[in-house]
């Protein structure tokens, strides 16, 4: 049973620190495990309460779990390593006498406080290869408990960047901006389209990059990206009928952003196969919102 089990607690720790990576660090990657849990959750809790107000917590609760789930995989991935080896590969305390019902046990236990790195040391070794495994699920254990940390500090100035933009287009909706830009000065035109352009594409490189930030929704309408993006087409609509070749030029950069973002958005949760207004109302939808701009 030595090479069955080595090989299935190999496969679980590699599927772990694999979709760790992809989370984590890859350009453009969400591992798997990561979207499964992360999308379950958001569709139970969804279907749970129509108005989404547990929807407010689908994304920390995903996170927590997607945590918790790479930790059992790397737990159980090395108890399974060890267990072969129980109890003649290793030294136990006096206190800790070894006994076949409890080489399971053991080999768990000595797993969880080695990824834990705390080190007990009431169980230890006795064969060089198994003295080398120790450190190296030590290593990986702090790798684990760094990339949790790191996780959280990646993702939520992402959700500031987008919220930042929700709110200032939510202020161009309630100050009437549409009605009045194509008669502004081209400047201050200009000035207010890229703006809403240059935070669209912030967002899209973030959707590339930090694909679970969908799944954390905003309760607050003024905040929540969902519902403002309804208004961004009126918005670049109401620039392509000013006088002012630079700011149709302006409008037609917001525009083309706007769309990309929608394929995006699309592509990766959505799956509608609509365009930039049919999208954007099916983010708000999905997000139990209403759109900030009706038609």
């Amino acid at each position: 049973m030595t090479w069955p089990l080595t090989a299935v607690g190999s496969l679980l720790i590699g599927a772990a620190l694999r979709d760790i990576f992809s989370t984590l660090w890859h350009p453009r990657g969400l591992g798997t495990i990561c979207r499964l849990l992360f999308s379950l959750v958001w569709r139970v809790l969804g279907a749970l309460d129509g108005r989404g107000r547990l929807l407010n917590s689908a994304g920390p609760v995903a996170m927590v779990s997607t945590v918790l789930a790479w930790s059992a995989m790397m737990v159980l991935g090395w108890a399974a390593i060890y267990l072969p080896h129980m109890p003649d590969g290793f030294y136990f305390s006096t206190a800790l006498p070894p006994t076949v019902a409890s080489e399971p046990v053991a080999a768990l236990y000595l797993s969880l406080v080695t990824v834990a790195t705390l080190g007990y040391g009431d169980i230890t070794p006795a064969y060089p290869a198994l003295r080398m495994l120790i450190p190296v699920q030590a290593l990986i254990g702090f790798v684990l408990f760094t990339a949790a940390i790191s996780w959280v500090l990646q993702i939520y100035p992402a959700l500031s960047r987008r919220r930042a933009a929700a709110q200032r287009i939510t202020m161009m909706a309630d100050t009437g901006v549409v009605a009045v830009l194509p008669r502004v000065e081209p400047g201050t035109a200009i000035q207010l389209l890229g703006s809403v352009t240059e935070a669209l594409t912030t967002i899209e490189l973030d959707v590339m990059q930090y694909q679970e930030t969908y799944f954390f929704r905003d309760a607050e309408p003024a905040l929540s990206l969902a519902a403002a993006l309804s208004f961004v087409p009126e918005l670049a609509a109401a620039g392509s009928s000013s006088a002012w070749r630079e700011v149709r030029w302006a409008a037609d950069m917001l525009d083309t952003q706007a769309e990309r973002l929608a394929r995006r958005l699309d592509a990766q949760y959505l799956h509608t196969g609509a365009g930039t207004r049919e999208v954007f109302d099916a983010f708000a939808q999905d997000h139990r919102h209403r759109p900030l701009f009706h038609r």
